[in-house]
């Protein structure tokens, strides 16, 4: 059941939502009515705009961001919304998109911050021009960007949330041996996924709606690599630091049965490839086991070798902000 505000004095209710659906129909006398299913983060509802008129009432969309009124009521058992008063929102409301899709903890522009802070301290001057340059080039769309269709940081900007995951934990990584050579790993990490921009077809959410043509042709290691071959020939770059952050790119998925090219072939290459694997597969169990109950199993995860996963209830798995952490005053 969505978030309803009861109007005082009414039997009316109103709120902020989502169109998930919208069709145009006819009443079997012929009058014309809009058939919508609406969501926000509490869940969704069937409603129906009666005598709809375009003039009048507005021309509506799916992703359009609505506020609407109407009265409740049971149609077979089921209860949806009859809507009075439908319009899109605006400024004055003060309504973040955050606040009704699945989001990243943190804002884009904070995670891409910390992403050109960390490049600031590099000693390679050209990977740090080389990833600079990269995050410069599509950091539009990295505001917002998923970074999967339906699996692990499949979320408003998932992109730069699991990417930012993965400097952080290459950070501490460098930290416990002193012979990685941090600009590498860190400017790879970057990078690995980084074509996943051109891979989707994203909603007015934020969401993936589906794969894009060369999502599904090519794939985002593909274009990862082509891009940044593009990319390097313009800056210059060397051919041998060019030849590193490619294999990272093409051997970051481990195996070539999850879709790698070659096995990774040098320590910074192995370290991504860890982290990136550590990274989804956190997300999904934190995932399922947070609506699992303590001293239970999930549902099997396809994605995780179709495991069940034991709530052992010592850390309060929950929600914030649509992402899951660590409960800190639990345990």
């Amino acid at each position: 059941m969505m978030n309803f505000t009861k109007l005082p004095g009414t039997n009316m209710v109103e709120t902020f939502c989502i169109i998930k659906s919208c069709e145009k129909k006819q009443t079997s006398k012929g009058s014309p009515y809009l058939d919508l299913l609406l969501y926000d983060t509490a869940g969704e509802i069937a409603a129906k705009l009666w005598d709809y008129n375009e003039d009048c009432h507005g021309i509506f969309a799916v992703d359009d961001f609505v506020k609407v009124r109407g009265i409740l009521s049971l149609y077979n058992g089921v209860e949806q919304l009859r809507i009075e008063k439908i319009r899109k929102i605006n400024d004055e409301d003060n309504i973040r998109i955050e606040d009704f899709v699945p989001s990243a903890e943190y804002r884009g522009e904070d995670m891409l911050e910390e992403l050109f802070a960390a490049i600031s301290t590099f000693e390679d001057p050209e990977l740090a021009k080389i990833a600079t340059a990269i995050l410069n080039e599509y950091k539009e769309k990295l505001l917002y960007w998923p970074a999967a269709y339906k699996l692990h940081h499949a979320i408003r900007g998932g992109l730069l949330y699991h990417t930012l995951t993965i400097v952080r934990l290459a950070e501490s990584i460098c930290k416990v041996y002193s012979f990685v050579d941090r600009d590498l790993l860190i400017a790879g990490a970057i990078l690995h996924d980084i074509a996943k921009v051109e891979e989707f077809e994203i909603t007015g959410t934020g969401l993936a709606a589906g794969y894009s043509t060369e999502g599904n042709l090519l794939g985002h290691i593909v274009k990862g690599v082509l891009n940044l071959e593009k990319l390097a020939e313009q800056l210059g770059t060397p051919r041998e630091t060019l030849m590193l952050l490619q294999h990272m790119i093409l051997s970051h998925h481990g195996q070539p049965e999850y879709g790698a090219a070659v096995f990774p072939m040098f320590i910074e290459a192995e370290l991504l490839s860890q982290l990136d694997l550590m990274d989804a597969r956190m997300y999904e169990m934190a995932k399922a086991l947070e609506t699992t109950e303590i001293g239970d199993f999930s549902p099997r995860q396809w994605a995780l070798d179709n495991r069940r996963l034991y709530n052992h209830g010592r850390k309060k798995i929950k929600a914030k902000a649509n992402l899951l952490e660590a409960d800190p005053d639990s345990g």
